[in-house]
């Protein structure tokens, strides 16, 4: 049994990233402790660079503010999953402010082991996930975690699947359609848990 930590980062709450959340909830929650943090319900600051992390006791972030509370739910996760939808090729800011404030000697205390990805995205660009990928790849190898699957469209072998309309529905809305259909078993699965 893991212990997984949601960072969920669309602003837009019940959107489509909520829906691909709450199914890989469903999915993984039956073997697993999950707790979603969502960036619509938490007020995170971006980081201001000031380094006062490095030099503060117990590596407290200046700023004070709702990081401090997922600071410490991190450091109780042995699995950390990012779900945001994709604007303009990237992470949303809401969520990247988040991941930003992560630069602090304190992640040394995290118990992450594995890490995970899941991406929404509403426009047929064959290449709108690649930078988040290759950011996603990087930090893998950084912090030597293993890696839970992304949810990109990308095929292990890296080789993109069709983005081809079919029946008129963007590609996030068959998504959502084929994750109304698929089993808890599916995201259990596909995400090696």
């Amino acid at each position: 049994m893991s212990r997984i930590v949601v960072l969920s980062g669309s602003p837009r709450e019940n959107g489509n990233t909520d829906r691909l959340v709450d199914a890989f909830v469903k999915g993984a929650g039956d073997r697993n402790t999950v707790e979603v943090i969502s960036v619509h319900d938490s007020k995170v600051a971006p980081c201001k660079g000031c380094n006062a992390c490095y030099f503060s006791d117990g590596n407290v972030c200046a700023q004070k503010d709702d990081m401090q509370i997922i600071y410490g739910k991190l450091c109780r996760a042995d699995v950390l999953i990012i779900a945001s939808p994709v604007y303009f090729y990237g992470l949303s800011a809401q969520l990247k402010a988040v991941i930003d404030r992560l630069h602090t000697p304190m992640r040394s205390r995290f118990a992450i082991r594995k890490l995970g990805l899941i991406l929404v995205g509403a426009a047929e660009l064959p290449e709108m996930f690649d930078s988040i990928i290759t950011q996603y790849r990087l930090v893998l190898d950084f912090f030597h975690l293993d890696d839970a699957g992304d949810g990109s469209g990308l095929r292990s072998e890296g080789k993109r699947r069709s983005s081809r309309r079919r029946s008129g529905k963007s590609r996030a809305a068959r998504a959502i359609d084929h994750i109304d259909m698929t089993s808890k078993d599916d995201w259990r699965n596909n995400i090696g848990l």
